[in-house]
């Protein structure tokens, strides 16, 4: 049973930023995603943007580094998450290892998102007001 949780725990933790790095269409209740641009949009309706070829450029190079970036962290979070599920795995819990062992899964998790998010943040500052307002639309 404690096997189950460990993974249903770490399962949600790993895919939680893929799912989110997937998202093509924003959440209508989250402010944030809705006031960005996720690169498979843009790059869905570059010829109706008019993106140039500098813009192209910037945002696969903004795309290709938060991948390099998020596959080492994916990494070292599977690991730490694994490290997590041994120290749950016992009959008795050290609730101190435990707790420390989840934030350092937590960090993990959370320089994923911040990455995730610095990347969303640039392809949007790549954009021009009028690209922004046509994108807008298109959703």
């Amino acid at each position: 049973m404690n096997r189950c949780i460990v993974l249903a725990l770490t399962l949600a933790l790993l895919l939680a930023p893929v799912g989110a790095a997937q998202q093509t269409q924003p959440a209508p209740q989250d402010p944030v995603a809705a006031a960005l641009y996720p690169p498979e949009l843009v790059m869905q309706h570059q010829r109706r943007l008019g993106l140039t070829a500098e813009q192209r450029k910037t945002i696969t190079e903004t795309v290709a580094a938060l991948q390099a970036q998020v596959l080492d962290l994916q990494w070292r979070m599977q690991d730490e998450a694994q490290r997590l599920g041994e120290l749950l795995g016992g009959p008795r819990v050290d609730a101190t290892a435990a707790l420390a062992q989840v934030d350092r899964v937590f960090d993990l998790e959370r320089q994923i998102k911040r990455a995730h998010l610095t990347m969303l943040i640039r392809i949007k500052n790549t954009l021009t007001p009028e690209q922004q307002e046509t994108l807008r639309g298109l959703r």
